[in-house]
């Protein structure tokens, strides 16, 4: 009987013990999570804070008995060292997990800024249920929240704080909002967009230092010594920005990046690049070991190169492929997705794929300023390669299937440089020819 060890109770760790389930009924399967809920999505933490859901809407299962149907014992630990050659895992409880087959879906974490103060009470990632518990309790109606990062996450993040009725300021490193996902020119227009909503937004900025209240209450003796009141003294803390400039705040959450949770694996004989680094199938260089979601790197056949692309689509994808071949069956992952879908407070944006461009390739851009609108088209060749869009939503699909399928448009290519919008017609005169009639199908759909 084959014993499967899963490391993550995420997404992907949830999706590969039941595939595993489903293909191996008589096989014994340990998922190990290290937060004392349920397993739940982090993606839905924004919506809980929203007020949309309750906790138990983030539960990835409903049942409290899933597991326990499928016979599938959670652990509840962290991981301390995984020693791929004797096959175990230490965990922080003083147990140890022999395993056959082991998946290490272990996810991200938060970055932590080495910023001063930055372990004051009140200050916040948003990454646990922990974490939003603590948040809703501070942002309330009329408090000041700031914020630091304005990246993918977090703008995800703003959009629930906005929804509160806090008032909100961000402080973002990048000279532009969403800077690993918009050019200086969607990026500026996003940024236009929040502060017409009434966000205070900082860019090209950093957060020097964060004042605590215990600095807070010597401030207000140093104000009633010399007769002011302690309203004068500020608020609960205070951010001192590299501009200069000092913002009072009863919040600050951190949501400055996250990067792959497997500092666990040093000495493991794991090979780790910026992830865990997989071939087609998700298996590591270690027979039998696996991996899967934010923590894996796996091959983008669009890039070329392996790359970490930490959204659940991929995990839900290499957690199925990783499952099926530790149950014997051979899988192979078709490539990375590289989207990003983005809300920010009512305005869409989106990128695909090499958004930037690549050496040597040519480009088309359409700029409605007027409309919020704003549409980049990135080629190699006749294929487009990456594309992104501000406040254009029409062909969200197409922009997707055209990257992905690496359609070769030929003549359309000239026609999409004339004039960008013409996706779905390019779309449709040039995937049916290979093979991709029904993603143009999907495409209409969208």
């Amino acid at each position: 009987m084959t014993h499967h060890v899963i490391l993550g109770a995420g997404p992907a760790g949830v999706i590969a013990a039941e595939t595993i389930r489903k293909h191996a009924p008589a096989d014994t399967i340990t998922l190990v999570g290290d937060e004392p809920d349920a397993p739940y999505s982090r993606m839905a933490i924004p919506y809980l804070l929203i007020g949309n859901i309750d906790e138990r809407g983030t539960y990835l299962r409903k049942s409290a008995s899933h597991f326990d149907d499928l016979r599938i014992q959670q652990v509840k630990a962290k991981v301390r060292k995984v020693d791929a050659k004797a096959k175990a895992v230490l965990l922080d409880n003083g147990t140890s997990l022999s395993f056959d087959k082991l998946l290490i879906a272990t996810g991200s974490h938060p970055v932590r800024p080495p910023i001063p103060g930055i372990d004051s009470p009140g200050v916040h990632p948003c990454w646990t249920l922990a974490d939003a518990r603590a948040i809703a309790a501070l942002a309330k109606p009329g408090a000041r929240v700031l914020q630091m990062g304005a990246g993918f996450i977090g703008c995800i993040i703003m959009e629930a704080l906005a929804s509160r009725g806090v008032k909100l300021s961000v402080v973002e490193m990048g000279d532009r909002m969403v800077p690993r996902m918009m050019g200086p020119v969607a990026g500026g227009m996003i940024r236009d967009w929040c502060e017409a909503k009434g966000v205070q937004v900082f860019t090209g900025a950093k957060v020097e230092a964060i004042e605590s209240g215990a600095q807070q209450g010597l401030l207000v003796k140093l104000a009633s010594a010399v007769g002011l009141s302690s309203g004068d003294a500020g608020g609960a803390l205070r951010v001192r920005l590299s501009t200069g400039q000092t913002i009072e705040a009863d919040l600050v959450i951190s949501a400055t990046g996250v990067r792959p949770a497997i500092g666990y694996l040093q000495d493991s004989g794991i090979t780790c690049l910026q992830g865990v680094l997989t071939d087609a199938r998700m298996q590591t260089n270690v027979p039998g070991v696996y991996a899967a979601g934010d923590c894996a790197e796996a091959f983008d056949k669009v890039s070329g190169k392996t790359i970490v692309s930490a959204i659940q689509p991929n995990a839900a994808e290499q957690a199925r492929v990783a499952a099926l071949n530790m149950v014997g069956q051979n899988a192979e992952l078709k490539g990375v997705t590289q989207i990003n879908v983005l809300d920010t407070l009512g305005l869409i944006s989106t990128s695909f794929g090499n958004w930037e461009g690549v050496a040597g390739g040519e480009h088309a851009v359409l700029t409605d300023t007027s409309a919020g609108r704003h549409l980049s088209l990135q080629f190699k060749g006749d294929v487009l390669v990456g594309c992104n869009s501000v406040g254009w939503t029409e062909h969200v699909g197409v922009m997707r299937g055209l990257v992905e399928g690496q359609v070769r448009l030929g003549e359309w290519k000239d026609r999409l440089l004339h004039d960008p919008t013409k996706l779905m017609d390019a779309y449709l005169a040039c995937a049916q020819g290979q093979g991709g009639w029904s993603g143009a199908q999907d495409a209409r759909r969208r």
